[in-house]
């Protein structure tokens, strides 16, 4: 039966097709301006759970205060961000450690050859892996976290990379720690080295010589070391307090990248989540380049001269090996190895990024309460691989890897015209698992399939869609079970009028489930902070997570791996869309509980990190497309 409910504070009424769903309540209309800086968030939702070290339950509580006061609510505004733009201090895009010597990389034509075929990424590894040299570094790099083109409109010029960033701003930076090139003659040859990468220019800006290879002294020569740090002042400048969680997404989509870059070489990729924070800090010899923030945090936002908002949060490090090579770390060793990183001699000074700042407090109070302390404990192990389902290697159009991430674009509007053959709509959701192909009786949850493997933990995030234009399957409300260990909470934490049925057509390991028939365009553009991209593609999504029990199981360095594995999966949707010829953009800016009062999750169990949107974009023909790297001694 067909009912219509409101939702909550909204005049406009959604119709879906489910026995008896509750009423949901009207309320005033929707500020369309977002707060001044110091306006009132949200108050934040009671935990319920108290874990029994003092130390452990103050840092989730932090976790969870900054999570509720950062919510768009349809009922009490916006969260905190700035009164406007203050465009003569945005933050430059580029961070350079200057005077430090520098590698340039090489720059490789967009063209096929030495590049995988994209689908064949999720079936094998090449084989055999390309060996660690000046050639195989620069592959890694420029399939990952280069340029990948200049957009001007005549007025302005900006710069697009391959990994996506909220509002292009781009807050993640990138460190290598390598084995001496054995083919190149220069500093970074004749020893181990850390370096910073540079995607201005693509080169790498050398910070540290290491003696030996000590680090992995069994693999000497054959591993690599990849950090990922954020400035979250870049994200902090445009979108005020909420910047945090947008850091973390665009750490998970950098993760991604990496991985599927390091695939198409050969190279598997596993984060090494037993180093604490404090490693990662050695490491990067970040207690130099940072300023020191004070000692007593304001409890405000306060604008002003605060150069050490500048500095890099180290968020991972991931280990990049030949797949199938037998690979083992010794965590303690490894610790050990790194607490003498600051006897090295540092190179480079960092730029400076803005002229004036706004302190966001709850940002620095939370990053650090999220701080992961080392765990040797966990040990370091590598997952089997599992290829992904695959529908028809047609659907892809023969593009090879480079192809599809070097042309990966946000989507800035949808035609609403485009409409999703089904098989297409399946086979994007069968390269979103995280398990790939499982034999009888096994569940989807462990993270086999590429790039999900990267991660060290089960899939923790779901996806509820909104389905509107794909062909021979009604429009609705649907649900991807990405753990099937979490079906029993999920049901159970959600509506109970839904449907939960297999669609017609559905492949037999795909976990998808219809909840409710009905047009449901109108919702999830109000539900993504009413913009129309959300309404006018294929369709698009809300990706849920486990919440509370995460941080409670496992403490509050999991808040920012949660958004990490959200950028992940965002990261597979931005890739599939282009392979198949169409377009996707991910969406930061929803109104959090308003979606979980759709789903009808009323606690913490579960909570919505990130949105998408999928389909066949407009195009601005206003703005033209120029060369990432025009050539030597142009600066574009």
């Amino acid at each position: 039966m067909c009912q219509c409910f409101f939702l909550p504070h909204s005049p406009s009424r959604i119709s879906f097709c489910f026995p008896s769903p509750p009423m949901m309540s009207r309320r005033r209309t929707l500020r369309s301006t977002a707060p001044a800086m110091h306006s009132n968030p949200s108050p934040p939702l009671p935990s319920q759970h108290h874990p029994p070290q003092e130390e452990q339950s103050q840092q989730q509580q932090q976790a969870i205060e900054y999570h509720n006061q950062t919510k768009h609510s349809l009922t009490t505004g916006y969260a905190r961000g700035p009164r406007g733009l203050d465009w003569a201090n945005q933050p430059n895009p580029f961070l350079r450690f200057l005077s430090s010597p520098l590698l340039p990389l090489l720059h490789f034509p967009p063209l096929p050859g030495d590049s995988p075929l994209y689908h064949s990424l999720f079936s094998s590894f090449p084989s055999p892996p390309h060996p660690i040299s000046h050639a195989s570094l620069s592959r890694l790099l420029y399939d990952s976290l280069s340029l990948s083109a200049w957009k001007t409109t005549g007025l302005s010029t900006w710069s697009l990379r391959v990994n996506p960033s909220s509002g292009n701003l781009h807050p993640t930076e990138a460190h290598l720690l390598s084995p001496p090139l054995p083919d190149d003659n220069s500093p970074f040859s004749s020893s181990p080295f850390l370096a910073h990468y540079s995607p201005k220019d693509h080169s790498l800006e050398l910070r540290a010589r290491l003696e030996t290879s000590s680090l992995f002294p069994n693999h000497a020569g054959s591993q690599l070391l990849l950090v990922l740090s954020s400035i979250f002042w870049r994200e902090a400048w445009k979108y005020g307090e909420r910047a945090l969680r947008y850091c973390n997404h665009d750490a998970g989509h950098a993760l991604a990248a990496v991985a599927l870059a390091a695939a198409s070489l050969g190279w598997d990729a596993r984060l090494l989540d037993g180093l604490g924070h404090e490693d990662l800090d050695r490491l990067l010899g970040l207690y130099r380049a940072n300023p020191s923030p004070p000692s007593q945090l304001p409890d405000r936002p306060v604008r002003g001269r605060f150069p050490w908002i500048e500095s890099q949060h180290p968020d991972c490090a991931l280990l990049l090996f030949p797949f199938g090579a037998a690979s083992s770390v010794d965590y303690s060793a490894l610790s050990a190895a790194l607490s003498r990183f600051p006897s090295l001699a540092w190179l480079g000074t960092p730029n400076s990024l803005s002229k004036d700042h706004v302190c966001w407090d709850i940002i620095y109070r939370t990053a650090e309460a999220v701080k992961k302390p080392p765990t040797p404990s966990d040990g370091f192990s590598v997952n089997p691989f599992h290829q992904s389902g695959l529908i028809s290697e047609s659907l892809y159009r023969g593009l090879t890897v480079r192809e599809v991430v070097r042309k990966r674009r946000s989507a800035v509007d949808m035609d609403g015209v485009h409409v999703m053959q089904r098989e297409t709509f399946y086979q994007i959701l069968l390269h979103c698992l995280p398990s790939g192909e499982v034999g009888p009786g096994e569940k989807q949850g462990k993270q086999f399939a590429l790039p999900f493997r990267v991660l060290t933990w089960d899939a923790e995030v779901h996806a509820a869609l909104f389905v509107h234009k794909v062909a021979n399957l009604p429009q609705g409300l649907y649900f991807l079970v990405r753990n099937e260990d979490h079906f029993d909470s999920l049901r159970r934490a959600m509506r109970s009028q839904f449907e939960w049925v297999k669609p017609e057509g559905c492949p037999a390991g795909l976990p998808l489930y219809r909840l409710a028939r009905g047009n449901c365009q109108e919702l999830a553009k109000q539900l993504s902070c009413h913009q129309d991209i959300a309404s006018d593609g294929c369709f698009s999504l809300g990706m849920v997570a486990r919440f509370e029990p995460v941080l409670r199981e496992r403490n509050a360095w999991m808040y920012p791996r949660l958004f990490w594995e959200t950028g992940v999966l965002g990261q597979v949707l931005y890739l599939e869309a282009h392979a198949v010829g169409i377009s996707a953009t991910g969406i930061g800016c929803y109104f959090d509980d308003a979606v979980h009062e759709v789903l009808g999750l009323k606690d913490l169990e579960f909570q919505s990190l990130y949105h998408f949107t999928v389909g066949s974009p407009v195009l601005d023909k206003r703005i033209m497309s120029l060369p990432a790297y025009p050539g030597p001694g142009v600066d574009a």
